[in-house]
């Protein structure tokens, strides 16, 4: 599997401490590259998002201040359903429920540890396909057609 990972200044030290972690990975950083605090995380939000919608064997991960901002900008791609998550179960929920292949990161404040059980959590949960979510999920496909 292959990971796209991005962010802004804000995010910028959360995801530098991350990419060790993903080591076994096939990762990507998409930027900033360097730390940069007048950068803008819609700048980032996309690079993933098309990323992750060219190559479907893969996900993102995005980290800005609050992961508002980046959810925000990915969501705006066809094929990407981008969510944020605070907490394990958030991510377990995103991905289980709704298919989520962007998860985003509150920078400012998620601790690192914290971080790596979410995205831990995200990794290994599979799509549950139940009939309702499977719907929703496509659902949603349909609104992403002009």
């Amino acid at each position: 599997m292959k990971i796209y990972i991005g962010s802004d200044h804000a995010g910028f030290k959360l995801k530098e401490k991350l990419k060790p972690f993903l080591i076994k990975y096939k990762v990507q950083d998409l930027g900033n590259l360097i730390y940069n605090k007048n950068d803008d995380y819609p700048v980032y939000g996309l690079k993933v998002a098309k990323a992750v919608s060219k190559n479907k064997n893969s996900i993102g991960i995005l980290v800005c201040g609050s992961g508002q901002g980046v959810a925000i900008a990915a969501n705006k791609v066809k094929g990407i359903r981008a969510a944020v998550a605070e907490n394990v179960r958030d991510a377990f929920l995103a991905k289980n429920d709704d298919n989520v292949n962007v998860i985003c990161l509150p920078g400012r404040y998620t601790k690192l540890i914290l971080a790596k059980k979410i995205i831990n959590k995200f990794l290994e949960t599979k799509f549950s396909k139940a009939k309702r979510f499977t719907r929703r999920v496509n659902e949603i496909k349909k609104i992403e057609k002009p």
